[in-house]
């Protein structure tokens, strides 16, 4: 009897050290299935996934569609901020944090983090209501600032310091209601540094906005590190704060930016991931200036055990092949003679194009864009080939009259296609006389809109 009585408490103790997440959406999706992730440093590892429940409710007579969904943690599930993904979209997620506890919440899938609202989770209910208090007495308080910069005649000094008060007292509030809990360091550190007396001068306000803004985060603090939360930051500070309409103006701003931002960060590992997370930042916007900054005065001076030498090979590529760049040089054996790009000298334009014969869309465009050049005096056409092997090369490449035509050997790992960074088939580069790259167009529409400019 007493084993049979030890067993039952074993189990009912375990149970109780598990807890589970549930979610409900306002709308349908199209996917079945939804995935939980754990933050850490600038990545999600994944934890498990759960398949979503469906079912209809009838609400003031209409039908709708509920998604319900469930995570039940093991026991041992650490606490940290956490993501729940529910589709492939990279806007398609919310964000909580965990901390030992059951949490349920409602969400609309169509603007995720905006709407989230719990219903169970002491944690994230304090958070949320804290950060949504605090954002509006801040926005009050700026609104009031932002006046006295536009009319420094403005007598403001008295309403300022009872907003600053008033915007004291409510954090102290919420620092005090969340001591000891996960949330309490991230409460602190969204904390806005205001200053104590009302500034109305526009270039000291905005020196103070920058020089401050770090002021209330521990960079080393490694909650804030395994969250969105320090990333959020960043990308406000490079992205917001520091922000001119001069292009040449906003890319010192960047790089000096990046400089603090990166003079803050002591985790080696970390620094390292924040670099190729802003590397990939400035790539989508094509600032390739900063792109080139960020990989030779942060990235290289990484420790060389922690560089990732492809990585690097990989961006550096990228650079090389930007439009205003020279296109990398190569040679190939056409007709018993050696030839390379920098040496021709056939015409005032070239056009060099990577494709391949095991690429259904190149051998429905390819052709196309041969009729259409037929003997264009201006253009000589390059085309570089992708293959694993010559046979059908050699046979396809009589049809295409007129063009150098070269063998990539090994198709993706061919070392001219990763110079040229090629990812996909077929990609065009316009070349002048001297093979500066002018034009990448990407699709054949744009190639011909291009060439009847020339």
């Amino acid at each position: 009897m007493k084993k049979i009585l030890t067993f039952v408490l074993f189990i009912s103790s375990f149970t109780q050290a598990q807890y589970t997440i549930n979610g409900r959406m306002s709308s349908a999706l199209k996917s079945d299935w939804v995935i939980l992730y754990k933050i850490e440093n600038t990545k999600q590892n994944y934890v498990q996934h759960s398949k979503i429940k469906r079912d209809t409710v009838s609400v003031q007579g209409q039908k709708d569609e509920i998604v319900t969904f469930q995570f039940i943690l093991p026991e041992n599930t650490q606490p940290g901020a956490y993501r729940i993904a529910y589709s492939s979209e990279d806007s398609n997620f919310v964000d909580f944090f965990y901390n030992n506890e059951n949490i349920l919440f409602n969400f609309d899938p169509e603007s995720p983090n905006e709407s989230i609202s719990f219903l169970s989770s002491r944690e994230n209910i304090l958070y949320r209501k804290g950060i949504a208090l605090i954002s509006k007495e801040q926005q009050k308080l700026d609104a009031i600032q932002n006046t006295a910069v536009q009319n420094s005649s403005s007598n403001l000094q008295g309403e300022y310091l009872k907003a600053l008060n008033g915007l004291k007292r409510l954090q102290k509030q919420y620092l005090e209601a969340s001591k000891g809990m996960y949330i309490h360091d991230f409460i602190s550190a969204s904390l806005k540094k205001n200053p104590t007396t009302i500034i109305t001068n526009p270039q000291k306000y905005q020196s103070h906005l920058v020089t401050s803004f770090f002021d209330p985060i521990d960079f080393s603090n490694k909650k804030l590190i395994n969250s969105p939360f320090l990333i959020g930051k960043i990308i406000e500070y490079i992205f917001s704060i520091n922000y001119v309409e001069d292009s040449k103006k906003q890319n010192n701003l960047y790089k000096k930016s990046i400089d603090i931002v990166c003079s803050k960060i002591k985790n080696l590992h970390y620094k390292k991931e924040i670099i190729e997370f802003l590397i990939a930042k400035f790539e989508t916007i094509n600032a390739m200036e900063i792109l080139d900054y960020l990989l030779e005065e942060q990235y290289t001076k990484l420790p060389t055990p922690l560089q990732d030498k492809a990585f690097l090979l990989e961006k550096k590529n990228l650079l090389a092949t930007q439009i205003g760049s020279i296109a990398p040089n190569f040679s190939w054996e056409e007709n018993g003679e050696t030839l390379a790009l920098s040496k021709l000298m056939e015409s005032e334009y070239y056009l060099l194009i990577f494709w391949s014969t095991e690429c259904s869309h190149c051998l429905r465009e390819i052709p196309q864009l041969h009729d259409y050049l037929g003997v264009h005096k201006k253009i000589t056409t390059i085309a570089f080939s992708l293959e694993t092997n010559d046979i059908q090369w050699k046979n396809y490449k009589q049809k295409l009259a007129n063009w150098h035509h070269i063998f990539g050997e090994n198709k993706w790992k061919n070392k001219i296609v990763k110079t040229y960074n090629i990812n996909a088939t077929p990609s065009y580069f316009i070349l002048d006389a001297t093979k500066k790259i002018i034009a990448k167009p990407y699709e054949l529409s744009e190639v011909k809109a291009f060439i009847e400019t020339l």
